[in-house]
């Protein structure tokens, strides 16, 4: 009898065939911060029993979404398990925040979200989630919270209370970002700001540089990749936008796998070759994906899946 229970036992738990098994997506709040995040088969028996420690993958949304579009349109559920199946993944934990109301300091965030639906101008707009304004906000003040520096800058104390939460790694060589459009945006800037904190870097169809930035930049007819506009010394309200430029040139002599998806059709695609360029210039290493199309969920999971299939395999800090 205890012989077959002893049996029984090791057919449940076989940690020899953990990665050729499906995982599964759970919702949590960080900090305040709703998530979604990806854990690997049996993660609470391996991490209880086993002292299981993951890699990690933060993944951050776009402009007007929500902790749960990388699930739902980007569908990271197949493809983790599909990818995993073929040995083509290493397992790790996926957190994926809400990177949009990361953005607004807590004590502002109840009193945003129970605003009235009014513009300033005071015409209502849909507030149905998935609308352009679901959050109850115009898409300049959204623009506005998005790009203040305030996750930023509070990126670190997320990491810390989800490393208190989840069995991932400390360890800078497992730990991976990335992000598509206004998440890209994030990614880059936080991956500089903590610069060294990352082994892996993703920028999928990515917005670069602040919107005051942007506007200086288009008047700048330098074909040299608005080198000056670039060069210039912005006075950003965020020290994480700040010494960007210092932030990139100190990571060169050891960079992250710093990986960019790009397609071809893309509004943001002259910016981004833009960014390239200054990135040539200043002896940056990254691999750059060219593909059809532009600013769109088939070309952000195709991109997903090429950087998934890259993290992890060696540790590189």
């Amino acid at each position: 009898m205890i012989l077959l229970s002893l049996i029984a036992v090791l057919c449940i738990y076989q940690p020899a065939k953990a990665a050729k098994n499906a995982g599964t997506i759970e919702r949590d709040t960080l900090l305040g911060v709703p998530c979604c995040v990806y854990l690997p088969y049996q993660y609470t028996m391996r991490a209880g029993l086993d002292k299981a420690v993951f890699p990690v993958l933060y993944l951050q949304h776009g402009m007007y979404g929500s902790e749960d579009d990388w699930q739902k349109q980007g569908e990271l559920l197949k493809w983790m398990n599909m990818l995993l199946l073929a040995d083509q993944v290493r397992e790790m934990v996926v957190i994926m925040p809400d990177n949009f109301l990361g953005s607004i300091p807590p004590e502002e965030r109840d009193k945003l979200m129970q605003a009235p639906n009014v513009t300033p101008s005071g015409e209502t707009f849909s507030t149905e989630k998935g609308s352009a304004h679901w959050r109850k906000l115009t898409e300049e003040q959204e623009q506005d919270y998005e790009m203040s520096g305030y996750w930023e800058e509070h990126f670190q104390e997320f990491m810390q209370e989800a490393e208190r939460r989840y069995s991932i790694s400390k360890n800078p060589g497992q730990r991976a970002i990335a992000g598509l459009s206004m998440g890209g945006f994030h990614t880059m800037h936080i991956s500089h700001y903590l610069h060294g904190q990352f082994a892996y870097v993703g920028l999928f169809s990515a917005v670069i540089i602040p919107r005051n930035g942007a506007e200086l930049m288009e008047d700048v007819e330098d074909t040299q990749f608005h080198t000056a506009g670039f060069d210039m010394q912005l006075n950003y309200a965020s020290p994480a936008y700040n010494n960007w430029m210092a932030d990139m040139r100190h990571m060169v002599p050891t960079p992250p796998m710093y990986w960019i998806g790009m397609g071809r059709d893309d509004f943001l695609y002259a910016q981004m070759q833009d960014y390239r360029l200054w990135l040539d210039l200043n002896n940056f290493e990254y691999t750059y994906y060219e593909s059809l199309g532009g600013h769109t969920w088939t070309n952000w999971q195709n991109y997903l899946c090429r950087f998934l299939k890259k993290i992890f395999w060696d540790e590189k800090f």
